[in-house]
């Protein structure tokens, strides 16, 4: 059981069963868009039973391999709700006409079976991590921007709201303050507003409309746009760092396995040198060197943390020391035998001048 729940592990992992999924996720939207068009009128109900009955496959697949941790993933719980909507049409008798409302409203709510893909994307679930992580921030710009209308909308009821000579249509009471000034925060036909009040004669509006408008567009509005794009800046960021670091340590477990491998073959080829007809270890090198391809993969780094390597570094050093001891006495040897032809030569030089003086 463990060997099996290790294999649906690893396949639920594959990327190849989550492009898999995606494609039977493009294609249920397919299906969807097709059902819209009066002309085909497509039946796509043995599809729809295909594609459901795949979905519930996969998450019986993750909850069997983690049943405990699969309910602490938001986007699980998001899978088994979108599942139990794509479970609710079969659940209604379509051709009864009392229930045939309830039914067309359930099958519409059927294209949220397209979000599935947010779960087989990092790029959309780091989005939505982001869009999470703004929420609190824009409810506070938000809550501001409502303050600031409501107090604009005070005054505007007080200063346009005059039901025999301002604009009642406009301002005449808080709800219709409230919906103009919203439409001036968005900019959405804010000259058609002035004009209906400088008709009334408020030519003084004018201020009133234009500091509004700086107000609420320019500052809160573009202040919460703001504050969507830098955690969606800091998202995209983490995101790239969480994709440096796996590929990081990709690398890092390929150059363990070829350093593992490369270490078990220098211990074969030690016991090889006990055991063979080989009189040295430079031989064996040498013979093993002729196996070798240029496409080989090798690691050096880390490499002299192996045993061997010191036993074979440690090997090296002391012929070093022989061969420098060796050196140096050769030397020794050839400052002796210099020093003596010095001497003699010193002699020779010196003896003509003494057989000159005794005869």
């Amino acid at each position: 059981d463990t060997e099996f729940c290790a294999y649906i592990r690893r396949l639920l992992q594959n990327p190849l069963l989550n492009s898999i999924m995606i494609s039977i996720i493009s294609l249920n939207a397919v299906f969807l868009a097709l059902e819209t068009d009066y002309a085909i009128k497509l039946n796509s109900y043995l599809a729809d039973l295909i594609i459901i009955s795949i979905y519930t496959t996969e998450i019986l697949l993750k909850f069997y391999v983690d049943p405990l941790n699969y309910w602490r993933s938001g986007y699980n719980l998001f899978d088994v709700l979108i599942l139990l909507i794509a479970y609710l049409p079969y659940t209604i008798d379509k051709n009864d006409i009392k229930h045939y409302r309830t039914w067309d409203i359930i099958n519409g709510f059927q294209a949220l079976k397209i979000l599935k893909l947010i779960s087989y994307s990092r790029g959309m679930r780091s989005l939505i991590t982001a869009l999470g992580q703004t929420v609190k921030t824009v409810i506070y710009v938000l809550v501001l921007l409502f303050l600031l209308m409501f107090i604009f909308a005070i005054l505007g009821y007080g200063l346009y709201g005059d039901p025999e000579t301002g604009d009642s249509k406009n301002w005449g009471n808080l709800a219709s303050a409230l919906f103009t000034l919203f439409c001036l925060v968005t900019v959405d036909g804010w000259t058609d507003f002035q004009d209906e009040l400088d008709q009334y004669g408020f030519s003084a509006s004018r201020a009133f409309t234009i500091v509004f408008i700086l107000l609420g567009f320019f500052l809160f509005f573009n202040m919460s746009i703001g504050v969507v794009i830098m955690n969606i800046q800091d998202s995209t960021q983490n995101y790239e760092r969480e994709l440096k670091a796996e590929k990081q340590a990709a690398l890092r477990a390929k150059k363990q396995a070829i350093l593992q491998r490369q270490q078990e073959e220098v211990n074969m080829l030690m016991h090889q040198q006990k055991t063979s007809e080989y009189k040295t270890f430079s031989e064996l090198v040498e013979d093993f060197k002729k196996t070798l391809h240029h496409s080989d993969p090798m690691v050096l780094e880390d490499f002299c943390a192996s045993i061997p390597f010191i036993d074979l570094y440690l090997t090296s050093l002391d012929l070093q020391d022989n061969t420098v001891y060796r050196l140096q006495e050769l030397y020794y040897e050839l400052v002796g035998t210099l020093n003596s032809i010095l001497e003699d030569v010193r002699e020779k030089s010196v003896l003509p001048p003494e057989k000159d003086m005794k005869s």
